[in-house]
């Protein structure tokens, strides 16, 4: 920063700027105060007359109140902009305070916006990146249980099978119960490899994930999930699909672990304002606090310039709302 561009700034620092202002207005309120003194006949003795003390106690309140005005709305953006840092969250961006026509504490307010604009960036930029790494972790990870555990399972599942068949046939109907207990354990470890690395997306495309993710879902939770996911959707980005994926799979989580939902609807459809992702459901409700899986769902839908929103009244269940713009993410 050169020497002229450190002087500017010292200029308008905001110690500077506030002086400057409560200076000015108190200045004004003196120098009106002292006009009108010069103008009225109202004299002042000495020593003071009784009669002339209320006269200088009206005019002593006129000046105050005068300087307590002008000072509080000369400072109101002050408070504003106090109570816009008091509920400022990363996670609910666009946040700003608009200029008042301030000329002096203008500065201070965009200032303050252009920091919420770089920590909003930095924030996304970090979140693509760890979003990014959990991803590769969970391919990595599934890759290694259908390709290592699954494997051997699967071989182990032969073997008890190739056994069972030349087994006398008091140890059979054990090694038939071991099968089934092998196969068991195969399926789980194939449903776990799928909800870390959702196969079916990258095959066959939103829909038929969303799909898959809704059956797996109610067999597994035994809650019934209806589906209205339309047909026409428009193409894609790999980046939004997976975004909805992963906000869908864990709204229908939520649903089953905190809110205690006997029935839970998702829907996909496009509006002209673009995507919505709705997951409700009949649970319990009174969602007060964001745990680790909404703060995940929230960074997810910045990185797609997505809206989030979550209502959830105490007994009315739980509204999922993801809208994703229209426009945004489109596949090449």
């Amino acid at each position: 920063m050169t020497e002229r561009t450190q002087r500017g700034a010292g200029a308008r620092s905001p110690g500077r700027i506030l002086f400057r202002r409560l200076f000015a207005i108190n200045g004004l309120v003196f120098a009106v105060g002292t006009l009108v003194l010069a103008l009225s006949p109202a004299t002042v003795s000495s020593p003071v007359l009784l009669a002339e003390i209320p006269v200088l106690t009206i005019g002593l309140a006129l000046m105050l109140a005068a300087n307590a005005v002008l000072l509080r709305t000369g400072l109101a953006p002050l408070d504003a902009l106090t109570t816009l840092m008091q509920r400022v969250d990363l996670l609910h961006p666009h946040d700003r305070l608009p200029s008042g026509g301030n000329r002096d504490l203008d500065h201070l307010i965009d200032t303050f916006n252009a920091m919420l604009d770089r920590l909003e960036a930095e924030r996304s930029a970090s979140s693509a990146h760890a979003l990014a790494a959990q991803e590769g972790e969970r391919r990595r990870i599934a890759r290694e249980l259908h390709d290592e555990i699954g494997q051997s399972l699967t071989v182990v599942l032969l073997n008890l099978k190739h056994v069972a068949d030349r087994a006398p046939a008091d140890l059979r109907e054990e090694l038939h119960g071991v099968q089934e207990s092998v196969r068991a354990s195969l399926d789980e470890v194939g449903q776990v490899a799928r909800r870390l690395r959702p196969g079916v997306l990258e095959d066959l495309g939103l829909h038929s994930a969303l799909n898959a993710l809704s059956a797996d879902f109610s067999q597994g939770s035994a809650v019934p999930v209806t589906r209205r996911i339309d047909t026409d959707l428009p193409s894609l980005s790999q980046d939004v699909e997976l975004v909805l994926y992963r906000i869908a799979q864990e709204g229908l989580t939520n649903a089953a672990r905190h809110a205690g939902a006997s029935r839970v609807e998702l829907s996909l459809t496009a509006r002209p304002r673009g995507l919505e992702l709705r997951i409700t459901d009949d649970g319990r409700g009174g969602a007060t606090e964001e745990g680790a899986g909404m703060r995940g769902m929230r960074e997810r839908a910045l990185l797609i310039g997505a809206r989030l929103s979550v209502v959830s009244p105490p007994g009315g269940g739980t509204d999922v709302r993801l809208v994703v713009p229209a426009g945004t993410g489109k596949a090449p």
